[in-house]
């Protein structure tokens, strides 16, 4: 793979990641080989446009990056003509995008994206997100009347329901103080942004059902103890997240409630009424999550209003359900619903739920990125599984996990990457599982290979979401299952622990793996190596499964995790294996 020409939207390749609407950027191609002719294609207002890229000798000849001082670098100016502006380049005669190096015409969906929409805020890049589910993470001690629905479990005796009746009701009373009182953790685990699901009062533990998007359910501590959490949060230099659903609230919500009581209702219209049955559309026919219709002003204003008022003790939203929030049937206002929602907002988070294919909600002046179960989450699954692990669905695919090599999962990798702009690549979220998917550890079988998802998670570009209890090595089945309160009194794996704390403390010193650009150099069936390089550094990346061949490469570097210094860079036939390396200047 080093002997093809490279580039990406990294700072190393593009002069700016925040350009201006008709500024002009200087693009970078690197090419191991003295190329005969290199052009850049732009498209302006959907026409081709072509220059002439030249060799930069300031870059040729010089080790950049810590090696590759035989490659020729080539440079263009080019402008950042349109919102989006694609670009791909053309060295002798081969086209090269995001995609990769081809020999043959390609669409341009792969194309590499310069955006001048407004980028995320500054501390999004190089975060590291914990998500809580805040029924499981830690209790105040405070008493609370119970309502009716709630089933009363015990902290450390009763296991969590996996599946049928009391699944939603089963309660162990995790509060928001209990949170803030428990954030050591957290913050010495690496992570810097907090992220909450739902706070709203609802009828269910996940609280997807919202009854009111005013207030702060009473079960955790009500709206007191949400601004406790933002003072405890924001007084260490962290940030906190929100969830809301703008697909839909619940049955019990009092929007909800008016319409269905009067016909006649203003809220009638922010529902989704047949108007001979009085049946209402919801969240795929779970009749307890009423869809909310994005073609009424009222909805419009009103989740508008909601979203600005929690601004005030929030960083930004998670949004539960984005790829389907104004959409159905003939309806599509999606892009339209999370532009606006976006620019009212301002300068704050703003990532969408999406479990497939994202790219096409992504770019767009709404969504910033996406939580990455396709481009991420999927590949390490079926590259690093057990040997036996038995789910019935494979985040969401009918059937288990598959067994995949690690050239099918390389090609995941990029070709979800490759759709999406640098940009909304690395705002992305790679996670290994959340509260709607088995943990990681059951997908993995066992310690060694969940270290090794673990370094993919610390190493690849996109932003690191950590569920809470996974760094104990927590197991569950499915997403109901994982939702297990966290061992703060129980045994763990402190082995993990401390490897999440290794590890997510790499990702959050090194330059070069918060901010640095992607270059894959080896894959196999059990091996992946790639680099991940500013003009200051390079950080190689071992992830070897299992025993194979010894891997000799151009380089020496010095060893940063579970590593030798060496001047001739060879890495060892021994697995599973995660190494990283610092190459020599």
């Amino acid at each position: 793979m080093l002997n093809q020409p490279h580039h990406d939207g990294s700072p190393l390749y593009v002069s700016t990641l925040t350009p201006q609407p008709g500024e002009r950027v200087t693009v970078w191609v690197r090419v191991p080989y003295a190329a005969e002719s290199v052009l850049v294609r732009t498209v302006h207002d959907g026409e081709p446009r072509y220059a002439a890229a030249a060799v930069d000798t300031a870059r040729t000849g010089r080790p950049v990056a810590g090696y590759g001082g035989a490659d020729v670098w080539w440079s263009a100016e080019i402008t950042a003509f349109n919102a989006v502006t694609p670009y791909r380049f053309l060295v002798d005669g081969r086209w090269l995008t995001a995609g990769g190096l081809v020999d043959h015409d390609v669409p341009d969906a792969t194309d590499f994206k310069l955006v001048t929409h407004a980028p995320p805020p500054a501390w999004l890049a190089g975060a590291v997100v914990y998500q809580i589910f805040p029924d499981r993470y830690a209790r105040s001690g405070a008493e609370r009347d119970l309502p009716d629905w709630v089933l009363p479990r015990e902290w450390d005796r009763d296991p969590v329901i996996p599946r049928g009746p009391g699944v939603a009701e089963q309660f162990y009373g995790g509060d928001l103080d209990g949170i803030a009182e428990r954030l050591d953790h957290i913050q010495e685990l690496g992570a810097d942004v907090v992220y909450l699901t739902p706070f709203f009062p609802a009828r269910s533990n996940h609280r997807y059902d919202a009854s009111s998007f005013d207030r702060v359910d009473p079960l955790l501590g009500g709206d007191e103890a949400l601004r406790r959490l933002s003072e405890a949060v924001h007084e260490r230099g962290m940030k906190l997240l929100g969830d809301i659903t703008t697909n839909h609230c619940g049955e019990a919500h009092e929007w909800f409630t008016t319409a269905v009581s009067d016909v006649n209702a203003a809220e009638r219209e922010m529902f989704y009424f047949d108007p001979e049955t009085g049946d209402y559309e919801s969240w795929w026919g779970v009749k307890s999550l009423p869809k909310l219709n994005w073609n009424s002003p009222l909805v419009r204003e009103r989740m508008t209003d909601v979203l600005v008022k929690w601004l005030s003790v929030l960083d930004g939203w998670r949004v539960d359900v984005a790829n389907m929030t104004g959409r159905l049937g003939a309806d599509d206002m999606a892009h339209e619903v999370a532009r606006s929602l976006r620019r009212t907002l301002g300068d704050v988070a703003f990532i969408a739920e999406h479990n497939h294919d994202a790219s096409v909600d992504l770019d767009l002046d709404g969504w910033q990125g996406t939580m990455n179960y396709a481009g991420f989450t999927r590949p390490v699954w079926s590259w690093l599984r057990g040997p036996q692990v038995g789910l019935d669905t494979f985040l969401g695919v009918p059937g288990d996990v598959p067994h995949r090599d690690g050239n099918q999962a390389l090609a995941t990798f990029r070709a979800f990457a490759a759709r999406m702009s640098w940009r909304s690549l690395t705002h992305s979220w790679n996670l290994l599982d959340s509260h709607d998917s088995p943990r990681v550890r059951t997908v993995t079988g066992g310690f060694e290979r969940h270290l090794l998802a673990l370094g993919l998670q610390a190493t690849l570009p996109g932003t690191p979401m950590v569920f809470a209890g996974s760094e104990f090595g927590l197991t569950g089945v499915n997403g109901e299952h994982s939702r297990t309160p966290m061992p703060w009194e129980r045994e763990r794996d402190e082995a993990m622990h401390e490897a999440y704390k290794t590890l997510l403390g790499l990702r959050r010193s090194e330059p070069a793996l918060r901010e640095g650009g992607l270059r894959w150099v080896h894959a196999d069936a059990d091996h992946l190596v790639f680099l991940r390089e500013t003009e200051a550094e390079s950080l190689l990346v071992s992830v070897r499964r299992a025993p194979g061949p010894e891997l000799e490469l151009p380089f020496s570097g010095r060893g940063v995790y579970g590593a030798q210094d060496m001047p001739e860079l060879k890495i060892g036939c021994e697995g599973p294996a995660l190494r990283i390396w610092r190459l020599a200047p």
